[in-house]
């Protein structure tokens, strides 16, 4: 018996950080994301056998784990397998009837985009094992990995939508970007995966010395849904990137890497890493390749 099972990958487009205190942000789910296919191979053993896949095919992770009354152990005590454990047995917490049958299962994921690219390795995998484990995949999230669940409502929708955790609950309603300058939209990578975890600790020890505007971003939320021209949209940019400054303290990426840029410039999710949003024409793209970003995907190759 075999089944699959399939995420799609996540960008935030407002409100990073301040998500997590309630404000609206503006999320796209990505046309590349992962799946996991689960087959049953009939041995009666309880056993899990895990191998993990890149976009190009090799196998990146590969593990053998033993499944009894007494917990899900690792063969390997790789960082990696003890993550994994430690989804799998939320998983168990939520749903004591999965992976109790007495028979050897052989796992496989496949990522669609590069690991580094910061899309949701790990949001998808958890949204995947959520589907597999028949749990809601938000309180999956919260029990294991934490953040604000965006990039799970984004695993499990094929459009743009707006999120808010309202007292704490996920809460995401669709929406659609009639944006007609989508063509001078880009990704561009800086070549840099930054640590989620480690940013978001950051904002929170800056978030209490301060207080914050949480209407402010849910309305630039809900504004840029609305624009009509690359130069509102523009604006909308500015205006996010200098009140994210100066609530975490840090400048924003076209002040620290692309002062010279005649475009905007808008960092997604933990500032310092993986892609940014930037406006332009595709040759404009060539001073981003210049200084050795050659990594660029534009937004209709990237979006739903």
């Amino acid at each position: 018996m075999k089944r699959t099972f399939y995420s799609h990958g996540k960008l935030l487009l407002t409100s990073e950080y301040v998500v997590l205190d309630g404000a609206k942000a503006l999320a796209v789910p990505t046309k590349k994301g992962q799946s996991l296919t689960v087959t049953h191979t009939g041995d009666l053993s309880n056993t899990l056998q895990w191998r993990s896949f890149d976009i190009d095919g090799s196998c990146w992770f590969e593990d053998s784990f033993s499944i009894s009354k007494h917990g899900i152990v690792p063969v390997s005590d790789s960082k990696i397998s003890k993550t994994l454990c430690e989804i799998l047995i939320a998983a168990q917490k939520l749903n004591p009837l999965f992976l109790t049958e007495i028979t050897e299962r052989s796992v496989k994921t496949h990522l669609e985009f590069e690991k580094s690219w910061g899309l949701g390795s790990s949001s998808t995998l958890i949204n995947n094992i959520a589907q597999w484990a028949e749990v809601d995949a938000f309180q999956l999230l919260f029990n294991s990995f934490k953040g604000s669940g965006y990039d799970i409502a984004a695993a499990q929708t094929d459009t743009a939508f707006l999120y808010q955790l309202a007292s704490g609950t996920p809460c995401f309603s669709a929406t659609v970007l009639s944006w007609p300058f989508t063509d001078q939209l880009f990704f561009v990578h800086l070549n840099n995966k930054q640590d989620s975890k480690e940013g978001i600790l950051h904002y929170k020890a800056k978030r209490n010395k301060q207080q914050i505007d949480i209407a402010s971003f849910s309305a630039i939320s809900e504004a840029m849904i609305s624009v009509t021209t690359i130069k509102e949209f523009k604006k909308l940019i500015v205006l996010h990137e200098k009140a994210i400054s100066e609530i975490i303290e840090i400048p924003t990426v076209k002040e620290q890497r692309f002062p010279d840029y005649n475009g905007a410039i808008k960092s997604l999710g933990a500032w310092g890493g993986d892609f940014v949003l930037v406006t332009g024409t595709l040759k404009q793209m060539d001073y981003f390749k210049a200084k050795g970003y050659q990594t660029i995907v534009s937004f209709n190759e990237m979006c739903l």
